[in-house]
């Protein structure tokens, strides 16, 4: 971390190995390179699709050598570095920015999202707790006093606290439901679970 190993990058095998190493079946694998071309990168990518494993690839050139290898190229157009090849300009922010942009789109997906709040918070000092008050006040409606009393009967479980307000059923009853709905990428509209575990409460009475 300390100290720079800049030839790494020229190393084909190197890539493949460390996809060997770390990434298993049902991982998706993303390189990352600026020039589009870097050896490293296209070992890795080689050998995740070698696998079956998804891949995709951010560059900063829209004619990247190395992205036939990807399965989804990511090709931004930044256009030349205002200090000549120093890539963690334009180039860096702007694959620092995609993969914010996938990894908020990745989450939200799991569930760990309620509309633009972030339900997966835990509150483990007075600041997060408060944030976490102000958040449940915000999705339900209800006053800061009874919110809090809602969360330390959930546990600090946000999500238990959120279906027990919106839904005005106990915590135990809340953690009961989302048992039956838990976090699902493909339940459409609600992968929180935290709809279907309201609308459950609310049709049992």
């Amino acid at each position: 971390f300390l100290t720079a190993v800049e030839g790494a990058e020229d190393s084909t095998e190197a890539g493949a190995e460390l996809v060997r190493q770390e990434c298993a079946p049902g991982d998706v694998v993303i390189g990352l390179a600026a020039s589009g071309r870097t050896p490293f990168v296209g070992g890795a990518l080689e050998q995740a699709r070698a696998a079956g494993m998804p891949t995709a690839l951010i560059s900063a050139n829209p004619q990247a050598p190395l992205a036939p290898l990807a399965d989804h190229p990511i090709l931004l157009e930044v256009g030349p570095e205002v200090v000549t090849g120093s890539t963690r300009m334009k180039a860096g922010t702007a694959q620092k920015l995609t993969l914010n942009a996938l990894s908020t789109a990745t989450m939200v997906r799991l569930g760990t999202t309620f509309g633009n709040l972030m339900i997966d918070v835990r509150p483990t000092n007075a600041k997060l707790v408060a944030r976490t008050v102000r958040m449940l006040v915000q999705a339900s409606g209800r006053s800061p006093q009874h919110a809090a009393q809602v969360l330390e009967a959930a546990g600090g479980s946000v999500r238990v606290a959120l279906v027990a307000l919106l839904s005005g059923a106990e915590a135990d009853a809340a953690a009961e439901a989302l048992e039956r709905f838990p976090r699902d990428a493909r339940r459409v509209g609600d992968p929180a679970g935290i709809r279907s575990a309201v609308d459950a409460l609310t049709a049992a009475g």
